[in-house]
């Protein structure tokens, strides 16, 4: 996934909302989101190739999603960062305390961003330039391929879809959707320069990045209240962006 906002202990129904998309080779095989068997409990998508998810949450209303940080010149080699959400979920420790585990290991994955979330906390660790781990303050954030909280400018336009939404008080997730699907071109003088030259940088400042050989795969929506309840949303596209298909699983705790 390389694009997130999120609402964290914001919204007076959710306490963890968040938005997405996730963009890879269409040619990489991935499941659909979808109740896994083992580990019993998550509801995740599934990369076929690593076994492995972006983004998933559990029947205890905890999540996780993690993106890539995008750097030519990095390591690109050791275990597949779509681990890291599924060792959280399928674990029993918070999400602080997986964040300081996993951190001790954490130079061995190629850059990535982690965000962990349960009834308590939201919380980061990121290994790219340099280790950074801590809790995330209650509050409107967004994350893509660079760090955490850093101001792409698709990052800033989903956070203010999402702060919108929630500041409206409606309950329709049309404009949400709506953002996801955003294909503006972000102007020149406000792109990143992460070293894959000026054309590719203009491709990937969407939002939803519409090719036949990469781009967004999926599209999802989490919301959790503060009993940990709530749902996860996917809806999936292939080359083109054609649409493939809706998912929505209800997450649920015991009472």
């Amino acid at each position: 996934m390389c694009l997130v906002a999120l609402a964290w202990k914001t919204h007076p129904r959710w306490r963890w909302l968040m938005a997405g998309n996730r963009d890879e080779l269409h040619a990489r095989p991935t499941a659909p989101l979808a109740e896994w068997r083992l580990p019993a409990g998550v509801k995740a998508g599934r990369d076929l190739r690593s076994g492995g998810t972006w983004v998933g949450a559990d029947a205890r209303g905890r999540c996780a999603v993690v993106t890539n940080v995008r750097d030519p010149l990095a390591a690109s080699t050791g275990p597949s960062r779509g681990q890291l959400p599924v060792r959280f979920l399928q674990g029993g420790r918070d999400a602080l305390a997986t964040t300081t585990a996993l951190a001790s290991d954490a130079a061995g994955y190629a850059p990535f961003n982690l965000l962990l979330v349960d009834a308590d906390a939201c919380a980061y660790l990121g290994n790219h330039p340099r280790l950074e781990q801590h809790a995330i303050a209650p509050g409107i954030h967004g994350m893509s391929n660079g760090g955490f909280d850093v101001a792409w400018p698709k990052t800033r336009r989903l956070c203010g879809a999402l702060e919108k939404w929630i500041d409206s008080g409606e309950e329709d997730l049309a404009p949400l959707w709506n953002a996801l699907a955003d294909e503006r071109i972000a102007e020149d003088s406000a792109l990143p320069d992460t070293g894959v030259g000026i054309e590719l940088e203009r491709l990937l400042s969407a939002a939803f990045i519409r090719g036949q050989a990469y781009g967004t795969r999926a599209s999802t929506l989490i919301a959790i209240d503060y009993e940990g309840r709530g749902f996860i949303s996917e809806r999936r596209f292939g080359p083109n962006g054609l649409f493939e298909g809706e998912t929505t699983l209800s997450i649920n705790t015991d009472p």
